[in-house]
């Protein structure tokens, strides 16, 4: 039996992840001119056209999408038969790993990331990707290594581990009106908040806390991600709810803004770290786990207040 050529199949499942043949030829060190001639074989291997123009980009085709996370597993599955199941080079390992997370997690935890993948693992690269819908499916697919999110995944079979709790506080500029008095859950509500949604909802648990007391808060503000907000802050009065380790950020920029405790009982979270039970042997991914959470535990020690 004729084998076909395997570099074919690591070439599709860099292209559908990359969506452009720029791109692919980038990772797989190839110029774009090589990389087009490459495409024009796989779409004779397989009598279907697998990317398409759309606009000034490039689409998969049906097919390609009902292939994408077939040919992913067998990429993964071909790299594990010559991976090492007990050691891993990280000198010379070349990965990309894909972690989506809230725009906190990146501001907070991201920097740390990176320098010890910079220091242990040079060669590899830490893609961090926005928050979205059909995160299980996501992981399932191979789109993403790993989800960060204080949410359970809903299918039964992905890998969760706990990173750490957290709770929230509240940040406002340094001489805010609402720290000169005790503050009460009257007072709180009284200023206007900026309310963190990606889908843009106003309302969430805060209101319930203080619908719970004949209170309601008005959120004139919506916004996307906790970081960008932050810095609407000192031009303003609006109270901005945070997890408490984005006083690390504050410290460390040195921005003019004082955090306070809720007057209210929120719900404590849980961080998770999740992935696809593929990954759950993979060296280097079990790797990269650690690195997370080693990285949440030391930063999450120092962000704590001085007592």
């Amino acid at each position: 039996m004729q084998l076909p050529d395997m570099n074919l199949l690591l070439a599709l499942d860099v292209l559908l992840d990359e969506g452009s043949v720029v791109g692919a030829a980038r990772r797989m060190n190839l110029s774009p001119a090589a990389m087009s001639r490459t495409l024009t074989r796989i779409r004779d291997a397989l009598g279907d056209p697998v990317l398409v123009r759309a606009g000034r980009g490039l689409v998969p085709t049906p097919k390609a999408l009902e292939l994408q996370g077939q040919v992913r597993d067998l990429v993964e599955q071909a790299a594990m038969v010559f991976r090492s199941a007990d050691r891993i080079d990280l000198s010379s390992l070349q990965r990309r790993f894909n972690v989506r997370a809230n725009d906190f997690f990146v501001g907070v935890y991201g920097g740390r990331l990176i320098d010890t993948l910079e220091r242990q693992a040079p060669l590899c690269e830490l893609r961090f990707v926005p928050e979205g819908d059909g995160d299980d499916e996501a992981l399932r697919e191979g789109r993403i290594d790993l989800r960060i999110s204080n949410t359970r995944p809903l299918s039964p079979e992905v890998k969760v581990q706990n990173l750490f709790t957290t709770n929230f506080v509240g940040l406002v500029r340094e001489d805010h009106p609402l720290l000169a008095e005790e503050i009460t859950a009257e007072r709180f509500a009284a200023y206007p908040h900026i309310s963190m949604s990606r889908r843009g909802i106003a309302r969430g648990p805060i209101d319930t806390a203080l619908a719970e007391q004949g209170l309601k808060r008005r959120v004139p503000m919506i916004a996307p991600g906790f970081h960008a907000a932050m810095f609407m802050l000192p031009d303003s009065d609006l109270i901005l709810p945070v997890p408490k380790e984005s006083q690390f950020s504050v410290r460390r920029l040195g921005l003019r803004l004082r955090s306070f405790v809720l007057p209210i009982s929120l719900p404590t979270l849980i961080l998770t770290q999740a992935w696809h039970p593929r990954y759950d042997q993979d060296q280097a991914h079990k790797w990269f786990r650690e690195v997370v959470r080693t990285c949440c535990l030391e930063t999450w020690t120092e962000a704590q207040p001085p007592t």
